[in-house]
């Protein structure tokens, strides 16, 4: 599944002022939208919180197991296109938009939850409950008198379907689209007020649209003590209450008191005394914690602030089982009240602690609460220059940087690398048993729905050792619906498998020691001379990524043209990001690094790393070709060393036959024939001894070597 990283922001600090703002947050995992134009002045207006206090309320949905497509889509997480409900929707609303204490002329709606996820319960699902577009990325809009949806190109087919005519359709990315501000600043009389939930924008995304709107004099307003949203979802979904568990550290390679330890030294090498951290992949990954309080990613709704002497995890108290609890004692971690943390964090700058800050992925509310409070403070002790005992000053400040644990996060240890490929192994069985039931249900006629078959992948996987849950939502695709790149079937609605049309399968799983991510595009008959093309030029891109050797500090972004330049031959290419992060038995996009088109993502690769490789092609309203394997960052053994650096390449996980029918020979060189040879013959090697029967004879019928 491809997904793009956004750039990396760079850190705002926010000061208060005396009027409430609102921020727009777009932080997506996914494709980075231009949402708002970047500015290079410095933050001047200040942002306040309002004097009714902070809103900090949890209303989830229910927990996520391993369902059938068909049952989670029954449930709707949140929207459904078309008909006359939206249109509803959108008056209840704006209805709010006069109420006292609200007032404003616009309200923006993200896909985040209060923790900038890509993926999230089903009760934060607000963005596809008011608008009806259920991709995971997108903003919505609402003015007075009209509605507008932002979505970037994976989804554009998507939205056209589900949007009803209430609703505009903003392609971003397209050239002529204006960006949510400018659209804003286009619509709007001056001097108007644009509304948020400071809870679900992160602190950059909210300084950047509060400078963009100011251009028309626009006031950004932070509505901390309610939702819109939530004041007119009836029957809103209630919140998870799974158990956590214990991440088993066989499994993460390294115990929680070693983590916190390297958090503590770069706490002291930043002079920072306390660091928030609210990504739940980090939270998790840090106390080696597992959860199930989000789809498809095994994480916990929680917030963790680490000190230089204490750590404190702010989390509903119920999922916590007592040897969950004795995991956390053992490691010197508190428990806290989830709806706790604003007020800890006004704490924390009343004790005079400077707090670490990643702007980029924190929430303004928090931010917002702990400039305010610094702030606060200072006017207090203005009048008299107050230290600590070491004599240094007492007055407390933020330090914006990045999380200093996302990069340990995403460079795996030995024993990570071990699950990964373990847990492919695994999967890779699941799917031969898979597709020989698929291929013999097509010889036989039978007529199998895209749900059908997603659900049918599921019950495969499910029989596989420490399997947990899908990684995403399977994309079962078939003829055009290919072409939509993130496409989701629905029950009801889905298309049936066709033997004449091509058939894309991306899917992936959560196992106990791993996450995997893979995916296969096949023909049940003849492919068209134009199909075996530009599965060629796609699989020749595939190849060109696999086998490439580049220096250390290479970013990425360098490596997409490798990916791209076969079908950049024949005036082709696609509208996606080529490789993504992806996490040891945790959030299957993950960064900080990616592979991509787009130019602000500096990470550079790393040893340790795992990326996906998934150049594809799409027409339109016709079909979709990808061809997706996850990879590890490894040394290479070059003989020189230029500029005394070493090289680095990558290592396969991925252990699936590549459909030869889809083939065209004459456009490959004798070396990519090799390398086609040569991974069938590895994916026998290493899958085979897991099989038996028919499904055995699956895997060497389809990794037989083609002729050179």
């Amino acid at each position: 599944m491809h997904s793009l990283r956004s750039p990396a922001m760079r850190p705002l600090s926010l000061s208060p002022a005396s009027n409430p703002s609102r921020p727009l947050c777009f932080r997506f995992l996914a494709l980075s939208l231009p949402l708002f134009p970047r500015s290079s002045k410095s933050p001047s207006e200040r942002l306040a919180i309002p004097t009714a206090g902070p809103r900090f309320r949890v209303r989830s949905c229910g927990s996520v197991t391993a369902k059938p497509s068909s049952e989670i889509r029954k449930r709707g997480g949140g929207g459904g296109g078309g008909g006359s409900e939206p249109d509803e929707k959108l008056r209840a609303l704006r209805e709010l938009f006069t109420k006292p204490g609200i007032g404003i002329d616009a309200y923006i709606v993200p896909s985040q939850d209060a923790h900038q996820s890509e993926f999230i319960a089903e009760c934060y699902t607000r963005r596809a409950y008011i608008s009806g577009f259920t991709g995971s990325a997108g903003t919505a809009v609402i003015t007075k008198d009209k509605a507008a949806l932002w979505t970037d190109g994976r989804y554009f087919l998507q939205a056209e379907n589900q949007l009803n005519s209430s609703w505009i359709l903003m392609r971003a990315g397209n050239l002529g689209v204006p960006t949510t501000s400018e659209w804003l600043n286009d619509v709007l009389a001056p001097g108007c007020r644009i509304g948020i939930d400071p809870f679900l924008f992160s602190s950059d995304a909210a300084e950047e649209l509060k400078e963009a709107i100011a251009k028309k004099d626009h006031e950004l307003v932070l509505l901390y003590n309610i939702n819109l949203v939530d004041e007119v979802w009836k029957e809103r979904p209630k919140p998870p209450n799974k158990p956590v568990r214990i991440h088993d550290l066989k499994f993460a390679g390294l115990d929680v008191a070693s983590k916190l330890s390297f958090l503590r030294a770069e706490l002291n090498d930043a002079g920072a005394s306390a660091i928030i951290i609210s990504m739940l992949d980090e939270v998790a990954w840090l106390l080696n914690l597992r959860g199930s309080d989000v789809p498809h990613s095994p994480v916990v709704y929680a917030y963790l602030l680490v000190k230089t002497d204490t750590a404190e995890l702010f989390v509903d108290s119920s999922k916590i089982t007592p040897e969950v609890m004795d995991h956390l004692k053992n490691a010197g971690v508190e428990l806290r009240p989830y709806d706790k943390i604003l007020s800890e964090i006004e704490n924390l700058a009343k004790q005079g602690r400077n707090l670490w800050l990643d702007t980029s992925s924190v929430n303004t509310a928090i931010v917002n609460t702990y400039k305010c409070a610094c702030d606060k403070d200072l006017k207090k002790k203005s009048k008299a220059r107050v230290h600590d005992y070491n004599g240094r000053s007492a007055m407390p400040s933020g330090i914006y940087r990045a999380s200093p644990i996302s990069l340990g996060k995403a460079v795996k240890n030995d024993a990570e690398l071990q699950g990964m490929r373990n847990s492919h192994l695994r999967d890779a069985a699941a799917l031969a048993r898979f597709w020989v039931w698929l291929e013999e249900e097509i010889n036989k006629g039978a007529k199998l729905t895209e749900v059908e078959v997603a659900d049918k992948l599921l019950e495969f996987r499910s029989m596989q050792d420490g399997f947990i849950d899908t990684s995403f939502d399977t994309i079962s695709a078939s003829g055009a619906n290919g072409a939509v790149i993130h496409y989701k079937p629905e029950p009801g609605s889905c298309s049936v498998l066709d033997v004449e049309k091509l058939f894309l399968l991306d899917s992936g799983a959560q196992y106990v020691d791993g996450t995997t991510d893979i995916t296969r595009t096949v023909h049940f008959g003849e492919p068209t001379a134009r199909q075996k093309e530009c599965f060629t030029r796609v699989l020749q891109g595939h190849i060109a990524l696999d086998q490439a050797v580049f220096p250390e500090n290479t970013p990425g972004f360098v490596l997409d043209a490798f990916a791209r330049s076969s079908l950049w031959k024949i005036g082709l290419d696609y509208r996606h990001g080529t490789g993504h992060g992806v996490g040891a038995a945790l959030n299957v996009h993950e960064g900080p690094q990616s592979i991509s088109f787009r130019y602000g993502n500096l990470t550079s690769l790393q040893k340790g790393m795992v990326v996906s490789n998934e150049p594809g092609y799409y027409e339109d309203h016709a079909f979709g070709i990808r061809i997706e394997n996850l990879l590890s960052v490894v040394e290479m053994n070059t003989p020189n060393h230029f500029g005394g650096i070493g090289y680095l390449g990558f290592e396969k996980l991925t252990f699936v036959p590549i459909q030869t029918k889809m083939v065209d020979t004459a456009l490959l060189s004798s070396a990519e024939i090799n390398w086609l040879n040569d991974y069938h013959a590895q994916v026998w090697e290493k899958v085979s001894p897991l099989l038996e029967g028919s499904a055995s004879q699956w895997l060497w019928d389809n990794t037989q070597p083609l002729p050179i």
